[in-house]
Parts: C-alpha cells; sequence; structure tokens
C-alpha cells in the first residue's frame, strides 16, 4: 500500500492518546427483517459495507492480526471485523461475503450453548447458534475464534467462580473444539470492570473487546463500532470519521 493510503487511513492521536485501530462489530447476517435489536445484516447489505472498506484501501481482518499490525505500526490498510453471539449464520452467510472480499474475521462464540439459540433476547427472535463442528469449520476456514463467555451472561459484578467459569472454562472449551485456545475474549453486552479484565488477563488473553469502555480503555477493554442494516456509504464514512477522532480515553 502507498505510504499516503496507509497514512491516511491510521487513526490519529487525540490528546496525547494514541486512537486505537478501528474494530468494527456485527452479529447476525441474515434476513434483518424481524430484528428488534438491531444486530442483523442482510448478506447484500454485508457485501456492499465490505466493498466499501475495500475501495477505501481498508481490509478487514481477524482482530489479532489487526492488533498485532498496529502495534508494530503496520494497520494503516487494516479495519478489525468481528462478529459476536456464534450465530450458526455465520458459517452459512457471513463466511462466503468473507471469502469473497479476501477477508477474515473473529468469530466470539458460547462454548456452553453450542447448538442452542440466543435465549439472552427476551424479544427474540430465536436463531441458532454454531455446533462444535460449525465452530471448528470456522476455524478450518481461516477464522479466528474467540470467546464470549460460555453463556452470554453479564460479567460486571458476578461471584467469582462464575467469573472463573466464563473466562477460563470457555477457553477450554474452544481449544477442545478448534485445538487453539482462543487470544480475544468479547464481554457480554459489551459491558465491563476491573475485576472481569483482571479475570480475562489471568484466563490467558491477550485481547479483550467492548463497545464504549472509557477510562479501562487498553487492550483489555478495546472499544468497537456497532454495523447495523442502516449503515450505508454516508453512514460508514461518518462512523470511521468518529473513531479517528473519538477520545476513546474519556470516562463514558
Amino acid at each position: 500500500m502507498a505510504a499516503d493510503t496507509a497514512t491516511r487511513n491510521t487513526p490519529r492521536p487525540v490528546g496525547g492518546l494514541p486512537a486505537p485501530p478501528w474494530i468494527l462489530m456485527y452479529h447476525s447476517v441474515g434476513d434483518p427483517a424481524d430484528d428488534p435489536y438491531g444486530i442483523t445484516v442482510a448478506p447484500g447489505r454485508l457485501d456492499r459495507q465490505l466493498g466499501w472498506l475495500r475501495r477505501r484501501g481498508l481490509t478487514g481482518v481477524d482482530a489479532g492480526t489487526l492488533l498485532r499490525a498496529h502495534a508494530a505500526g503496520r494497520s494503516g490498510g487494516l479495519v478489525g471485523l468481528t462478529f459476536d453471539d456464534g450465530y450458526a449464520d455465520f458459517v452459512h452467510e457471513a463466511l462466503p461475503v468473507l471469502r469473497r472480499h479476501d477477508c477474515t474475521a473473529t468469530v466470539f462464540v458460547l462454548p456452553g450453548r453450542c447448538g442452542g439459540s440466543n435465549g439472552w433476547d427476551p424479544l427474540g427472535p430465536r436463531k441458532r447458534l454454531l455446533t462444535e463442528e460449525e465452530i471448528a469449520e470456522a476455524a478450518r476456514a481461516g477464522m479466528h475464534i474467540g470467546s464470549h463467555g460460555l453463556y452470554h451472561q453479564r460479567l460486571a459484578g458476578v461471584p467469582d467462580d462464575v467469573l472463573r467459569r466464563e473466562t477460563s472454562d470457555s477457553r477450554e472449551k474452544i481449544r477442545e473444539i478448534t485445538g487453539t485456545a482462543p487470544d480475544s475474549f468479547c464481554y457480554p453486552y459489551g459491558t465491563v470492570d476491573a475485576r472481569a479484565i483482571a479475570a480475562v488477563r489471568a484466563a490467558g488473553y491477550r485481547y479483550g473487546f467492548a463497545i464504549a469502555p472509557g477510562p479501562l480503555l487498553g487492550p483489555y477493554a478495546l472499544p468497537r463500532t456497532h454495523v447495523s442494516q442502516a449503515d450505508r456509504d454516508l453512514r460508514l464514512w461518518a462512523k470511521r470519521t468518529r473513531h479517528r477522532f473519538a477520545r476513546h480515553g474519556a470516562a463514558r
């Protein structure tokens, strides 16, 4: 990539703090008609969103690849792609689109709910989650598997044994499924506190992902940008601009 393009795409420091790299947060890829939470993106819309990134010199990669490149000062042409909750439609709908654009992604799965459904969403609709074999299939396809805990449980304030189960036990279960221990953990509901960060670090992860971590910003509490069906070119541009100039370390 030309030096001027890399410079243009590199997040700028604000207020003396280096901006973290841009990481997009997806969930389900399918029919968005019944979507009370705004988390479903149609395959065609995902295709257009990834095309928009590529036209601007950005390649979507898994979070670990992005963060290693960022640490080495080589992340200017990259954007992180993450998919929360481990919906089965990742393999059947998202994966073909990612391959078409030569992208990789991190899929945050729930190994305690393999083959189950999103029972934590009271409004529904019910969506099937990845089975163990589908998680392994995604890993074989070059996608990176991260942990979303065992059961999609909010971690802030839970007892110590629950915290260990959701972080350490989920990591070990993913190791059994894929043969590789994950390096990334995504906090359910995007909420995080200092105890959860300490547990994720102690479990052996290298990175943790939230939504708006505020003063907890760091390798174990990285912000992400939610992407929805409504995000066309102009909205993506606005979200990219907002990320580049946001004070990520400020309290929220």
